[in-house]
């Protein structure tokens, strides 16, 4: 028998669909902050080449390339297709401010990291009917139309998936991780992007870049151990009175598509989201009748990363809380340092970094070199981020994404999905754009048939084909 080793080199040169050859060219359409590490992190590759990067803003895109170390001259701002394929045949990177262009240059696969989720949805059926892999970023398309663009990718023999350096495929990757040594998972999860730092010395957290006077916290910064079944309950209710949100859009997106490419569900459709120290995690992310929160198992959640300033961070990273073989296993675990929790039943398994484009080459490279995805192998609509009216809108009101991914005027929860329908909850992100056509009152979800849709982008025809394909549902005309 050959022999070769289990390590992700010699596994991508055995399995590579393209042994000993050239690299793959490969290109960029959004040259923001992820986009931008990633063509950095590519020059350093031997297996990729960043050979065409496309951003609205082409100076923005020229930068990117010189920041990753392209000379002026090996970068050619390209006006249309036959003058961006000669400078590519020429070596040159080639940039341009057309992503439907891009799609038609010959490259293996392309990275879609606009965060506009109409954008994104038109780029990636661009490239996979032109045969091209698609990792996509922008998880404001991936929580709208994830299935069908993977079912679409599927039925061409090509890869649509999440993108490693962002929590969902790193999240499902554990996940998957888990299940494939047979481990339970109770619980999987990210922590928010800001950590919530306890300092003792005055007497204050601080998170999102603001500090709150918290002079009584210190009791519930790290209670007694020893508590009975139940007694989370009332150290999750202190602990949330802090004057911060505990969970943003960005957090129920991404666990909404952990939940459609794993089939783990949320809990209830806020997320618990409780603040919470990273020992902690395997007795909080527990069913009730252990002491945790949770109402089964299996189930998507996230946190808030309390902590001291000389602690650890975990802001951005992931997590899995699994069931232990047995309790001394468990306690084995718990022995060599592993958070537990107190009978060592279920213990937490993490990651806490995510590394925005500096990781996003390995989907690439599964994608140009194994055929395969960094997301799961079944995507299913499983669940939708929808919109709920915070306050009184009013007609003629138009819906935008602004900071932080938040459409004004909107709270987010996670709910089972339905096909589009006039009377169904619109999914959160299909309100990009869209203006109202009659007035909402504060309180329940925003319904497609409130808005204006235009029936002709991309988003909304591959969600109708989802819905009709996944759902058995006509959707919206």
């Amino acid at each position: 028998m050959q022999e070769f080793s289990m390590n992700l080199e010699p596994i991508f040169k055995r399995f590579s669909l393209q042994a000993g050859g050239p690299p793959a060219r490969v290109g960029l359409v959004g040259a923001g902050e992820f986009g931008t590490t990633f063509v950095a992190q590519a020059r350093r590759m031997q297996q990729l080449q960043v050979a065409a990067l496309c951003d609205q803003n082409v100076e923005r895109a020229r930068k990117a390339a010189q920041d990753a170390g392209f000379e002026e001259s090996q970068v050619s701002v390209c006006a249309d297709l036959p003058q961006a394929v000669e400078a590519m045949s020429q070596g040159r990177v080639v940039i341009v401010d057309s992503a439907a262009l891009l799609a038609q240059l010959p490259t293996a696969a392309v990275l879609e990291a606009t965060g506009d989720p109409h954008a994104a949805a038109a780029t990636a059926q661009a490239c996979l009917e032109a045969g091209r892999h698609v990792v996509l970023a922008t998880k404001e398309a991936e929580i709208v139309v994830g299935a069908e663009l993977s079912r679409r990718a599927t039925a061409r023999g090509v890869v649509c998936a999440p993108v490693d350096g962002d929590q969902p495929s790193l999240l499902i990757g554990l996940v998957e991780w888990a299940r494939l040594l047979g481990l339970p998972v109770v619980a999987a999860g990210k922590s928010s992007e800001s950590d919530f730092v306890w300092n003792p010395a005055d007497g204050h957290i601080t998170a999102w870049g603001r500090s709150a006077n918290a002079p009584t916290f210190g009791p519930h910064f790290a209670p007694d151990p020893a508590r009975e079944p139940g007694a989370w309950s009332a150290t999750l209710a202190a602990r949330r009175l802090l004057p911060f949100d505990m969970t943003t859009v960005p957090d129920l997106c991404e666990m909404g598509i952990v939940a459609n490419h794993t089939g783990l569900m949320p809990d209830c459709e806020a997320l618990h989201a409780p603040l919470a120290r990273t020992v902690e995690l395997p007795a909080i992310f527990s069913p009730r009748a252990h002491g945790g929160v949770l109402g089964g198992t299996g189930r998507v959640d996230m946190f808030n990363c309390l902590r001291r300033p000389d602690e650890l961070s975990f802001a951005g990273g992931v997590f899995v809380v699994i069931e232990a073989p047995d309790l001394a296993t468990g306690r084995l675990f718990a022995a060599k340092g592993m958070p537990t929790c107190a009978d060592g039943r279920y213990v937490l398994i993490h990651n806490p970094v995510h590394l925005l484009g500096v990781e996003a080459a390995m989907s690439m490279l599964a994608a140009v070199q194994l055929g395969g995805s960094t997301g799961g192998s079944r995507v299913r609509p499983v669940v939708d981020l929808i919109g709920i009216a915070q306050r009184d809108l009013e007609v003629g009101e138009k819906f935008t994404i602004g900071v932080r991914h938040v459409i004004d005027g909107l709270q987010h929860v996670l709910r089972p999905a339905q096909a589009l329908g006039a009377d169904t909850p619109l999914p959160y992100y299909m309100a990009a754009g869209a203006r109202l056509v009659r007035p909402v009152l504060a309180g329940p979800p925003l319904r497609c048939g409130d808005v204006s849709l235009d029936n002709t982008t991309a988003l909304h025809r591959l969600r109708t084909a989802q819905d009709q394909h996944f759902l058995s549902a006509p959707g919206l005309a």
